[in-house]
């Protein structure tokens, strides 16, 4: 599906919004794909491919103590199995009880490669972390790390120089100064905001409970500095969190997830012709919660599309269970077999 020409402004039709949405609409929900611990649960999936297999970066929190990065691995999407730990708790530190990761320099193209871009020989993921116990527990920085093999379950080599940025950081804008939480990098070879490597993430400010969408730019991965003077994405209040860009034909578009400013927690998505003005779509929720398994949470979005299917990995929390879950363009259940998109 071609989309229609425009004027190069800065506000999308309603016509490409809509037709954004039916690309990435996935109404089949194949389930939970993962069965935590009972003292541990996963959450913020981020998916790609590495050496013929599917990989997924995500997050584990376990003993009520704090987040961990882990791996797991499929081999057609659907059947996962948890492999081993990139980023654990530490003896000391400033990320010692916190460290949430994202993957780094995927390809963003719709429909693309999904495999991962090396800079300066080694592969990157980006995350939040902290020194305190608990359940993202305030202040939280963001850091780097990388690693030359993606695919194994080894720990990831931390920056000496990390964290990157902070809440206390003298350019730190009004809406990220009292934590820094998911981010995504990705590489923009147009450079459009004057740097390669582009982050997007969100933040809380202090005195309220608000999560905005802000932007920062690098030229080496390891330097990050803020881009523009407050937040790109701002729902004047509940949370509008981890971001993941995808480049869709000439538009950028924002998968995020929303909640407390509407009704439980859900996916959707904005779209932008120059990563810094964002049209937010107002229709439907591209995810809600909908099954007992993901009621009243079905959110943290990482969309991919795969031969001719659509992927949406995602957050569930119904019940006492937090963990991941796919819905898809097809019911994959069911053996169909026609592209719907």
């Amino acid at each position: 599906m071609s989309l229609p020409a425009e004027a190069e402004d800065t506000v999308i039709s309603d016509e490409t919004m809509q037709q954004v949405y039916e690309k990435l609409q996935t109404p089949y929900k194949y389930g939970q794909l993962l069965t935590p611990a009972e003292d541990e649960y996963y959450d913020c999936p981020n998916v790609f491919r590495h050496n013929d297999k599917w990989l997924m970066i995500l997050a584990r929190f376990k003993d009520k103590v704090g987040y961990e990065t882990i791996l797991a691995e499929s081999d057609n999407l659907l059947d996962w199995k948890i492999t081993g730990t990139l980023l654990g708790y530490r003896d000391e530190g400033w990320d010692r009880w916190q460290a949430d990761g994202s993957i780094a320099l995927m390809d963003p193209r719709w429909g693309g490669s999904h495999m991962l871009e090396q800079h300066d020989g080694k592969y990157w993921i980006s995350y939040f972390g902290g020194h305190k116990k608990g359940y993202e527990t305030d202040p939280l920085s963001i850091g780097m790390a990388w690693t030359t093999t993606p695919d194994k379950s080894e720990e990831w080599n931390r920056l000496e120089q990390n964290p990157v940025m902070t809440p206390d950081d003298e350019g730190a804008r009004e809406f990220e100064k009292k934590t820094l939480y998911k981010s995504h990098i990705f590489h923009d070879r147009d450079q459009t905001l004057g740097a390669p490597f582009v982050m997007f993430y969100n933040a809380k400010q202090q005195g309220d409970w608000i999560e905005r969408i802000g932007i920062a730019v690098s030229d080496d991965m390891q330097s990050w500095r803020r881009y523009g003077d407050g937040p790109v994405i701002d729902n004047l209040k509940g949370i509008s969190g981890d971001p993941q860009i995808i480049r869709m034909g000439d538009l950028w578009v924002m998968a995020y997830f929303g909640a407390g400013w509407k009704k439980g927690a859900f996916d959707t998505f904005a779209v932008s012709r120059d990563l810094v003005n964002w049209t937010k779509w107002e229709g439907e929720d591209l995810l809600k919660p909908s099954e007992p398994w993901d009621t009243p949470f079905a959110h943290k979005p990482w969309i991919i599309k795969h031969d001719g299917v659509v992927y949406h990995f995602y957050c569930s929390v119904g019940g006492k269970v937090r963990t991941i879950a796919l819905a898809t363009s097809r019911d994959l259940r069911k053996g169909e077999t026609k592209d719907s998109q």
